[in-house]
């Protein structure tokens, strides 16, 4: 009963917060590259973008594989 509490407590927040790009990590932005809103889309690609520097070698797998999903 408390997990599913907590769930929906979550997904309140999730629902009626801001998207702060800067405090994700960098998995976390390449994960959801493709399901951004449209609105937000110009925020979360420049942020990404200043990412792209260190990255290791994973993570611009990662980041290249996904860039199919922005266009």
């Amino acid at each position: 009963m408390k997990k599913i509490l907590v769930l929906i407590c979550l997904l309140i927040t999730f629902i009626f917060a801001k998207e702060d790009y800067s405090e994700m990590s960098t998995q976390e932005l390449i994960a959801i590259m493709g399901y951004v809103k449209a609105e937000d889309k110009s925020k979360f690609l420049n942020e990404l973008k200043s990412r792209i520097a260190t990255m290791n070698s994973n993570e611009k797998k990662q980041y290249q594989k996904n860039l199919e999903k922005l266009k």
